[in-house]
Order: C-alpha cells, then sequence, then structure tokens
C-alpha cells in the first residue's frame, strides 16, 4: 500500500509540475527596450538637458510592476544625461519620489546598452521617453530610426512620450514617413512657448509632425493625453507618460 500511494504522490507530482512548465511556456514575459537620449546640451543656452524623469519612470514602473521586462539602451550607453529641472522638487511625482530611492533601478540606468548594439528580434515593443535631448540625437540617429522601422514591420508596438516623438521625424516605412496619415500627439507648440524654448530646440515637433503627414491632435496644455493609431502609441507631455505605458501594456498583453 505504502508502495502504491508513493507512486501515486509521484506521478500527481510530475503532473502538477507539468502543468505548471506549460502555463509558464504559454504566459512566456513580456520584454521591452527603453530608449533614451545621450545628449546634454540645451541649444546655445549654457543650460542642460537630457531625458525626464517622470517620462522614464512612470513607464518604466507601470510596465515592471506588471512583469514586464526592461532594458535601456541610448546612443552612446552608459549612464544617459537627466534634464536637471525634471529632478526639481516642482517636478515631483509618485513615481519621480520612488525612482529617487531606488538603487537597483538607478545602478541600471548607468549602464544603459548601446543603441547600436540592440536587436528588434530581442523585444515585444519599444518605448521612447522624453525631454529636450531627443531633439538633437535620436531625431537624426539613424540607428534610432532603423530600430523603429524594424519593430513597426515586425507588428510590434512602438510607443513615445512628449518630445519623443521627435525620433520619428525620419522613420519611413516603404518609402512614406511612418507617421503619414496617422493619429499622433506629442509636446505642442503652446507648450514649447510656455516652457520658453520655442527659439532654442532645433525644430518645433509639432510642425514636424504635421509636416510629415501625421494627422496631430493635443487638448489642453499639461493634461493627460495619449493617441493609439495600430502600432503607433504617442503622449502628449509628461503627464500623459502613464497613459501612454497603459495603452503599451494592453498591446503587449493582447499579442500571444
Amino acid at each position: 500500500m505504502k508502495k502504491i500511494a508513493l507512486f501515486a504522490l509521484l506521478v500527481l507530482t510530475v503532473g502538477c509540475l507539468s502543468a505548471t512548465a506549460q502555463k509558464t511556456k504559454k504566459t512566456k514575459m513580456k520584454k521591452v527596450l527603453f530608449v533614451l537620449t545621450s545628449h546634454s546640451e540645451l541649444g546655445n543656452t549654457g543650460e542642460k538637458t537630457g531625458f525626464w524623469i517622470e517620462e522614464f519612470a512612470a513607464p518604466y514602473y507601470e510596465l515592471a510592476d506588471k512583469g514586464v521586462i526592461i532594458d535601456i539602451a541610448s546612443p552612446l550607453g552608459g549612464q544617459p544625461p537627466i534634464d536637471p529641472k525634471s529632478s526639481d522638487p516642482s517636478s515631483a511625482t509618485e513615481d519621480t519620489k520612488r525612482f529617487d530611492k531606488d538603487t537597483e533601478l538607478q545602478a541600471k540606468l548607468g549602464k544603459t546598452h548601446k543603441l547600436a548594439d540592440v536587436k528588434q528580434a530581442d523585444y515585444d515593443a519599444v518605448f521612447y521617453p522624453g525631454g529636450h535631448g531627443p531633439l538633437w540625437d535620436l531625431a537624426t540617429d539613424a540607428n534610432s530610426s532603423a530600430l523603429i522601422e524594424s519593430f513597426y514591420t515586425n507588428n510590434k508596438p512602438v510607443a513615445f512620450v512628449c518630445h519623443s516623438p521627435a525620433v520619428l521625424k525620419n522613420v519611413k516605412v516603404n518609402g512614406e514617413f511612418l507617421v503619414k496619415g496617422k493619429n499622433v500627439t506629442g509636446f505642442s507648440n503652446t507648450e514649447e512657448e510656455a516652457v520658453g524654448l520655442t527659439n532654442v530646440v532645433p525644430f518645433l515637433l509639432e510642425d514636424a509632425l504635421k509636416a510629415n503627414g501625421a494627422t496631430y491632435s493635443k487638448i489642453g496644455d499639461w493634461q493627460p493625453y495619449a493617441v493609439e493609431d495600430g502600432l503607433l502609441i504617442t503622449g502628449q507631455n509628461p503627464a500623459s507618460s502613464k497613459l501612454v505605458a497603459e495603452k503599451l501594456l494592453n498591446q503587449l498583453n493582447s499579442k500571444k
């Protein structure tokens, strides 16, 4: 009887392990690439720029807390510059406060991969946080443009917030600008004017999107707003960061 009971227990254990393995296989962890700017000079002002903490931290935690694996890359690799104004207490949110205490994420941020070394095939989606930095480097980065095109043509979501839709400036698919005929948003001309940088930035994002044939829309300055057009997800400003991440997460969860 003891042998029979032991055998039955063994069969049950093997069955449970097999079921767990099958479940794990079916619910494979999603993996997203975050791409940050390496540019730190705010035009000829003598001031510093970089990426905006809220636009990195809010989407990062929104995805990571749901089990998404995240890698970070930048054109130069290593520590990407943080816009000092995004560290100001007046810009603080619950997510930035969490980031300030998150030594593990800060260490990870200091060791970003070089953009030229990452491959679309290793990820399920790509996300670009904003800040003014991307207007100077990622907007004209050939590796970035090729990477976005590769994600898009392989039916994978591409997401951007605030100034980061600027990186779509030179991205083409089948000879046409990716944003042509697409519904998009991004940092508006009125918001750029409000921060006093209209004559500092190399181009106005709203104008650039429209010039490439996009159907641009916005709501009131600093209000959360995100637009989803197929695989393309864009957000208007820092307050839209989490909303973009939520839309991205929904797309990831809808894909088997």
